[in-house]
């Protein structure tokens, strides 16, 4: 009779254990004014890319719009960055153009991410053979510049955001194998993992929920880092006209674009390169927050 009130008060204490480190967390992590810096940014910029049909003031610059009449205008009340070569409004493309960018954080980290850890986990819980295997082969992925393999991809595909999304998942994966098999191999001798298997745990179950929980913190951090630089990359392909083409709003292409009319009409192309350093900016910071937040190493 008296096991079921045990229970039920461990659950709660383990509850109000956790409700308690939470705490904590929130509170060291507003101590830190470049962490609160950094998720304030990232919020801007996901509200921007969700928001930018409602935000920007001229959406239909987003387009093929062209208003001739307005073309090289400088930055003002009217027009906050300024318009472009066809008079379309600078500040409401940067907003559309964060739509691409964040998509194309979520696509190549959606694919590379689990596949990643996926093979990290493998190899750094059963060694041998497997670990050798995938391993050899990470290394020779990471031994390739990802912006150098990314510009041979899509060079050989045709050029486009959908190419440039592949291309870029397709070298992303190695990272997190390196990190989640590092993670893992210092795990695997652990005393929760020796009681799961004498339990007959099955290997699936104490992969995915003994080991991968604990690297959970791992993951979160190297992702919130890994954004800002899929953002780089993908605006460099664009930059080079290999990722999003015209008239789609890319912050890459709008500062390629503009680069033509530098130095006179300077906003064409800075503004859309502060856009690119905000949001890059931002998912650091928060990035190095969570990483001393969580107290994990991620390199």
């Amino acid at each position: 009779m008296s096991a079921v009130p045990a229970v039920a008060g461990g659950t709660a204490t383990e509850e109000s254990a956790r409700r308690r480190a939470w705490r904590r967390g929130w509170y060291r992590f507003r101590r830190n004014p470049a962490a609160v810096a950094g998720l304030v940014m990232v919020l801007l910029v996901i509200v921007a890319a969700v928001g930018a049909p409602l935000l920007a003031p001229s959406p239909e610059s987003a387009g093929t719009f062209v208003n001739f009449a307005e073309r090289h205008q400088p930055p003002s009340l009217h027009h906050l960055f300024g318009t472009d070569n066809v008079g379309r409004d600078v500040f409401s493309r940067v907003l559309f153009g964060y739509r691409v960018s964040l998509l194309l954080v979520v696509f190549v980290l959606g694919l590379s991410v689990p596949f990643g850890v996926f093979l990290g986990l493998l190899a750094g819980y059963y060694g041998g053979w497997v670990e050798t295997v995938i391993m050899r082969v990470t290394d020779i992925f990471l031994a390739i510049p990802a912006l150098v393999m990314a510009l041979a991809i899509t060079a050989a595909l045709t050029p486009s955001l959908l190419n440039g999304m592949i291309a870029i998942s397709l070298l992303w994966w190695n990272w997190h194998t390196r990190l989640i098999y590092t993670t893992v191999n210092s795990l695997r001798n652990e005393e929760y993992v020796e009681a799961a298997k004498l339990a007959g745990a099955s290997d699936a179950h104490i992969l995915f929920r003994e080991l991968l929980p604990n690297c959970v913190s791992v993951i979160s951090v190297k992702v919130t880092l890994d954004a800002g630089f899929v953002i780089l990359i993908g605006a460099g392909l664009s930059f080079l006209g290999l990722g999003a083409q015209p008239p789609t709003p890319d912050l890459g292409t709008m500062v390629a674009a503009g680069a033509n009319y530098l130095p006179e009409d300077w906003w064409e192309s800075v503004m859309p390169g502060f856009g690119i350093l905000f949001a890059i900016l931002g998912f650091n910071l928060l990035g190095d927050g969570l990483r001393d937040l969580l107290d994990v190493e991620v390199s």
